[in-house]
């Protein structure tokens, strides 16, 4: 399976809650913060819900 990097690009203020949870699930807490996860569905869904807020990069 391929792995993406997510990087947080937008604040959460004033954003939905669950945008924020979102946000939490993926592991993303701080400006600039990346993780490197497993491209499976349920993370690509995640994402999508998320996608004004984050960049992602394949690697």
């Amino acid at each position: 399976m391929k792995k993406i990097r997510i990087i947080l690009v937008k604040s959460p203020i004033d954003r939905p809650e669950r945008q924020k949870l979102t946000l939490k699930a993926l592991g993303l807490n701080k400006m600039n913060s990346s993780k490197e996860v497993e491209a499976t569905p349920q993370i690509l869904g995640m994402v999508r819900k998320v996608e004004h807020m984050v960049k992602v990069e394949e690697i």
